[in-house]
């Protein structure tokens, strides 16, 4: 394979630029479909990094839709094709996973003057990811929004999460901590990204987040208030290894989380859960949630 495994300046990869590593072959041919990927084994060797962050890899690509769901003793093999929203058709096709369908939606969305996107959720890991088409697509001037307002409800850091949490006692404050520190620094990457656009192109960026009292069971996207997303997160027992210590946990599989879209312009049933998960998104936002800082 031609990819080089080093990141190039001595640093370990991340999860997310070995998927992304991956998924280039993928869509090069060079795992062809049907075929099994390299034991989690052989990537760790390969990538030299720890067997978690391949298994983090690979739950990515299974959430959008390229890889099947690995078995007992199987490795996942490359799915027989690619998911039809990940194409482009926001409107047709089955619920896809949360990274491949919220994607394609976002990127209409930035075809407004004015944007607005509400979300809740466990962390902004998903929006994180799926926002860079559509921010690719204003640093080409191939979309030209005037604003962008980003309202953004997660957890608050004090109370005791549902999910993800340590299946011992004993190894809650390692997951809660993690958890933390995801939530903090995807929250900030985040909005580093959409500020950058006020000083390249001008464009009047808020992005604003507040801390919910309670673990969401979902996740939810209302975008320019005329289309509701929203999944049931996917809570699975699962091992993982964090800070050196093995250990079982409960974790909410979000990219895999199966995302449910409703436009207000499609029907009237439509329209109805829209303007209800937009009114319940406000209710949260004024009255029971509180500033959040991101540190």
């Amino acid at each position: 394979m031609s990819d080089v495994s080093s990141s190039g300046n001595g640093r370990k990869r991340t999860y997310r630029e070995v998927a992304d590593t991956l998924r280039d072959r993928i869509r090069r041919g060079e795992i062809k479909a049907g075929e099994p990927m390299p034991t989690q084994g052989r990537l760790a060797e390969e990538f030299c990094v720890e067997r978690g962050t391949i298994r983090q890899a690979l739950r990515i690509l299974h959430g959008e839709g390229l890889l099947t769901e690995a078995t007992r003793g199987a490795p996942a093999r490359v799915a027989s094709r690619s998911p039809v929203v990940a194409e482009g058709d926001p409107e047709g096709g089955q619920p896809q996973p949360t990274v491949s369908a919220l994607g394609p939606r976002l990127t209409r969305a930035f075809e407004a003057e004015d944007v607005t996107i509400d979300t809740l959720s466990l962390t902004s890991e998903s929006l994180m990811l799926a926002i860079a088409e559509p921010l690719r697509l204003v640093h080409e001037n191939r979309v030209k929004p005037t604003s962008i307002t980003v309202r953004i409800l997660l957890p608050a850091r004090s109370i005791t999460l549902a999910f993800p949490k340590g299946v011992e006692p004993s190894e809650a404050g390692l997951v809660h901590e993690r958890w933390l520190q995801q939530r903090n620094s995807q929250g900030q990457v985040l909005r580093n990204n959409l500020r950058s656009l006020s000083r390249s192109h001008g464009i009047d960026v808020s992005v604003t987040f507040r801390a919910l009292p309670f673990t969401p069971p979902l996740k939810l996207y209302v975008l320019n208030g005329s289309e509701a997303l929203f999944a049931y997160y996917r809570v699975a027992r699962r091992p993982e290894v964090i800070e050196d210590v093995n250990l079982e946990m409960y974790d909410a599989l979000g990219a895999e989380s199966v995302l449910f879209a409703f436009d207000s312009e499609t029907s009237g049933r439509d329209r109805a859960f829209v303007e209800q998960s937009a009114n319940w998104f406000d209710a949260l936002w004024n009255t029971i949630t509180s500033d959040l800082t991101l540190s």
